[in-house]
């Protein structure tokens, strides 16, 4: 027994070996030394090349040491055997910029990596390879997967990649969120799960493997943490360090849905939390979520924006105050870093949600955190024999165990506004292509029996598949005479589905994420003779997560049925039916440079006057000037695609949200996806981004393909810039800086807390809106002045910001005139208005 607790005590201190890099309990081990390493999911497909070294050095400058990247399978590997590594999927360009800006890379390859992307990350081909069964103890698909593994693993090597070789990765992943998979396979999930963690170490990277949400990760794979917080997890074995591969900084959007925020106090509060039970590695995902180009989207029904509420937006500019609140938060866990690595917390209580988590280093360092996890007050607390007020639902953090140098609550940087501007372009002229209905059966594919399933026939291709037939009507029919006219009603799979009646649109329906069948049920208006039957299958992106969902069904699978004939109702489902795969205008490329020019296009006062489904736009539009992110707004159109010079901005949809779910947003308590929300009753995205790479200076090529109907004479472009910046300050805020200032002994003065303001690069303040130093109320935007204010606030404020990119004001009352209220903690909030505007002389 006594031997039996020796080696368990030389387990708890002894590094795991690995070359390079290696871990034991307490963190991640780089050069000899442990680590806190704050990481941040950006993934490379979801930008342009021409983004990523400015996104990865926003990162660095964010506090950030690692960068964290799926490695994408469907987009690297088309069919079996043909792979590509270009343009937004040159993993290795993205991988060496990084190792360029100076950062480490967490690489999970999974390949299954669900993601809210296309059949989560597996190429469609694979669904294909006979006696497959994704994620299981199931050969093909092991055969598969190993295939794909070593191939990145080799080309990761063949570069010098690993940090093991002197590189960036100083991690990897294998699998992704298999728990509940698991549980659902039983021991062929087991056995999976102990296949891929040998096949994995075995290739030999030199570097440390992960598995996340995978409480049964074999040695040496360390399991990991997903979620919204982390603070209770507990790695499988006591020599494995606390890992979070993925703090959720928001949520995705799906079309039909609103736009979820996470209140950046609760995710510093969260961060912190894990911190101070010991976690040494946190990974925000995402940091920046960027955009599902093409029909990379996958759940079904994801939006093409995956901004994610990410401190850096999807176009690339940094969300204020996400973006510079963590940025503190990671300066004050780095200035604890020595006594967090060298030592378990010692966790003393405070009050009923009060606690102290004290790290004290052999060194003789300590620093400690301070929680109030009361939801509702503040806390007066006795630490180290001084007292503390602690808001509620807080951390302070003490790099010294005596001086608050950050709290979770307190956010003291600028919160910027973010608006689109339209742009005047002068040359976007629009023509008109129809998509040709009246031939289809003319065009089919197949002809057959009955139903197919969609992703059968179209292999993932296309979005579209028509399913065609005929109806012969009597010309005795009741109907005809005046009666109600009959009822069709269509079951589908799919997530989106039209009907056409003898060429014409005769009503539309739309599945959802909770209810992936669509019922369609309208009258339609069929004529004596024959009647032509088309329904228009609609996918949305394929299923990204659950049990077997390769062997999910999307399409029209019935039944289709006709009610209201004088036989009473005719079901059409085993009939003859003919199939044609996506859309005449797909087939022609009128997406591309070259299709665009072999068609007929319709021109000027036409376009406007006939908003009718299945057609295709086309302009072309010179670059606008600057470097403001750009976007299109679709905000007149129904739903479709939109190309620009060829390359896909991916898929829009004008689908509103519902009207009920948006209220009031405290950071204070829990928080899940439906808490903070925004945009009922208007559309889930309005604008698609357009990056500054895919534009030439003149005639560029702008497609749109609607398939409901749609204004395209009101789409417009706009670019992205901030408008307004806000600071809200009190007189008494903890900073790093004050901390440092007060370790080196400088005057009084040099503590008082300050309001910076920074406008967007080539902006200048140009007005203040909102100034008022005592007890303004409310919130960037809706600032309002309380009951002690001073009347020389907004002078202040104008004298030392107009016409500067950035000021700073000392909160103090030498600056502002005096004291306006005696014996009240005091605060400055401040709106200011940015522009382009040339700066002005002094």
């Amino acid at each position: 027994m006594v031997v039996q607790s020796s080696l368990l005590l030389l387990l708890f201190l002894l590094p795991v070996a690995y070359s390079g890099v290696t871990y034991d309990r307490k963190a991640i081990i780089i050069d000899g030394q442990r680590r806190i390493l704050i990481s941040g999911s950006i993934h490379y497909p979801r930008s342009t090349p021409e983004m990523w070294e400015g996104l990865i050095q926003k990162a660095k400058d964010g506090g950030l040491d690692v960068i964290q990247t799926y490695v994408f399978w469907n987009g690297h590997e088309p069919s079996p055997g043909t792979y590509n590594f270009e343009g937004r999927y040159d993993l290795v360009r993205f991988i060496k910029t990084v190792q360029k800006v100076g950062l480490y890379v967490h690489l999970r390859i999974g390949p299954y990596v669900c993601a809210e992307w296309n059949f989560g990350g597996f190429p469609v081909w694979l669904k294909y390879v006979p006696g497959i069964s994704f994620r299981t103890d199931n050969e093909p698909f092991k055969m598969a997967m190993q295939g794909f593994t070593q191939k990145i693993v080799q080309m990761m090597k063949s570069e010098s990649l690993f940090g093991s070789q002197g590189g960036p990765i100083i991690l990897s992943q294998i699998e992704n969120e298999y728990g509940p998979e698991s549980k659902a396979f039983g021991s062929a999930g087991h056995s999976y799960v102990n296949w891929a963690a040998e096949m994995a170490v075995g290739l030999k990277t030199g570097v440390p493997w992960v598995m996340c949400k995978e409480d049964d990760a074999p040695d040496p794979v360390i399991n990991a943490c997903n979620g919204f917080y982390c603070d209770s997890f507990t790695p499988n074995k006591p020599y494995k360090p606390t890992m979070w591969t993925e703090a959720w900084s928001g949520w995705f959007t799906e079309f039909g849905g609103t736009i979820h925020h996470r209140p950046v106090e609760d995710l510093a509060f969260a961060v912190a939390r894990f911190i101070q039970k010991g976690g040494s590695f946190i990974n925000y995902y995402m940091y920046h979520g960027g955009t599902n180009f093409g029909r990379t989207a996958g759940g079904p029904f994801i939006t093409t924006s995956y901004d994610y509420d990410a401190p850096i937006d999807e176009y690339g500019l940094v969300r204020e105050p996400k973006y510079g609140h963590l940025k503190e938060l990671h300066r004050a866990i780095k200035l604890c870093e020595r006594a967090l690595v060298s030592a378990d917390p010692t966790v003393i209580s405070l009050g009923s949600l009060q606690q102290a988590h004290v790290f004290s280093s052999q060194s003789g360092g300590c620093a400690a955190f301070l929680s109030n996890h009361n939801p509702n007050s503040f806390a007066r607390v006795m630490f180290n024999n001084m007292h503390y007020n602690i808001p509620p639902w807080s951390i302070s953090i003490l790099p010294d165990c005596r001086n608050v140098v950050f709290n979770t609550a307190k956010v003291g940087v600028q919160t910027s506004q973010m608006q689109m501007y339209p742009i005047n372009v002068q040359s976007l002229m629009w023509e008109r292509y129809d998509e040709e209905v009246a031939s289809l059966e003319e065009n089919s594919l197949i002809t057959t029996t009955g139903l197919l399933e969609q992703i059968n026939v179209t292999r993932d291709t296309s979005d579209y598949l028509w399913y065609i037939t005929s109806v012969d009507v009597s010309p005795a029919e009741g109907f005809l005479r005046g009666r109600k006219r009959p009822v069709l009603m269509v079951e589908s799979a799919g997530h989106a589905l039209h009907i056409f009646v003898n060429g014409q649109l005769s009503g539309s329906a739309y599945g959802s994420r909770e209810d992936r069948r669509i019922k369609f049920s309208g009258n339609v208006n069929l004529r004596a003779g024959t009647n032509r039957i088309a329904l228009l299958s609609v996918a949305v992106g394929l299923p990204n997560a659950g049990v077997h969902y390769e062997l999910w069904s999307t399409g029209v699978l019935g039944p289709v049925v006709l009610h209201g004939l004088d036989e009473g109702s005719r079901d059409l489902t085993w009939q003859k039916w003919s199939y044609q795969l996506g859309l005449k205008g797909e087939a022609m490329n009128l997406n591309s440079l070259e299709g665009a020019s072999s068609v007929e296009w319709m021109q000027g006062s036409l376009v406007a006057q006939n908003q009718q489904p299945l057609t295709w736009y086309r302009a072309y539009f010179d670059a606008p000037d600057g470097n403001d992110p750009l976007a299109l707004d679709m905000g007149s159109m129904g739903k479709g695609h939109v190309w620009i010079n060829g390359q896909s901005i991916g898929r829009y949809w004008t689908a509103y949200a519902p009207s009920e779910y948006c209220n009031s947003c405290s950071y204070r308590g829990t928080y899940r996806s439906p808490k903070c929300q925004s945009g009922c009753g208007q559309p889930t995205q309005r604008w698609y981004h357009v990056p500054r790479s895919w534009l030439q200076p003149t005639r560029n090529l702008l497609i749109v393909f609607e398939e409901l109907g749609g204004d395209a004479t009101k789409i417009s472009l706009a670019k992205r810039s901030v408008s307004s910046v806000c600071a809200d300050v009190s007189e008494w805020h903890p900073t790093i800086k004050n901390w440092h200032i007060e370790n080196y002994g400088r005057p009084e003065e040099h503590h008082k807390p300050k309001v910076h303001l920074r406008c967007a690069q080539g902006q200048f303040i140009s007005a203040i809106k909102f100034a008022s130093y005592g007890t303004p109320i409310g919130t960037c935007g809706n600032f309002q002045q309380g009951a002690c204010h001073s009347p020389n606030s907004h002078t202040i404020l104008e004298k030392m910001c107009i016409g500067k990119e950035k000021c700073m004001v000392a909160i103090s009352q030498n600056i502002f005139g005096g004291d306006p209220c005696r014996n009240v903690m005091k605060r400055v909030a401040v709106e200011a208005i940015c522009s382009s505007a040339a700066q002005p002389t002094s």
